[in-house]
């Protein structure tokens, strides 16, 4: 299946939405909350799927990038780029057609990240 919009598959193979539900998974193995797995790629130009997710501590924060990275690594897919840190409550690991964003809860809702894309189809939520 070849997906339309800027990204069409990681150099490895793995397409967009590969990527996103992969993440979605491994965001739920470590009880992350309100996962949500957006298609924007009628809305967006710079990426096809987003994923939000927020966690409880510092630590829950840290270990949600670590197995999301970690596990996408195992495949040979590795983020273009990495932002943020569970310090400052906002880590985005940028997967060039999948944007993760793992939020504390304090800055997801001051943010309020899902209501930019709240016209995106939501793929999978998670509460």
């Amino acid at each position: 299946m070849i997906l339309k919009g800027p990204y069409i598959a990681d150099k490895k193979g793995m397409q967009p939405v590969e990527i996103a539900r992969r993440a979605v998974e491994m965001a739920s193995e470590k009880q992350a909350e309100d996962i949500v797995l957006l298609d924007v790629r009628q809305a967006c130009s710079f990426t096809d799927y987003v994923v939000i997710c927020h966690g409880e501590s510092d630590r829950q924060l840290d270990a949600i990038r670590k197995e999301i990275v970690d596990n996408l690594k195992s495949s040979a897919v590795q983020p273009h780029k990495s932002e943020g840190n569970s310090d400052s409550g906002w880590i985005v690991l940028d997967y060039a057609g999948v944007i993760v964003h793992i939020f504390s809860r304090e800055l997801r809702n001051y943010y309020s990240l899902d209501s930019v894309y709240e016209k995106a189809p939501q793929l999978v939520r998670i509460q």
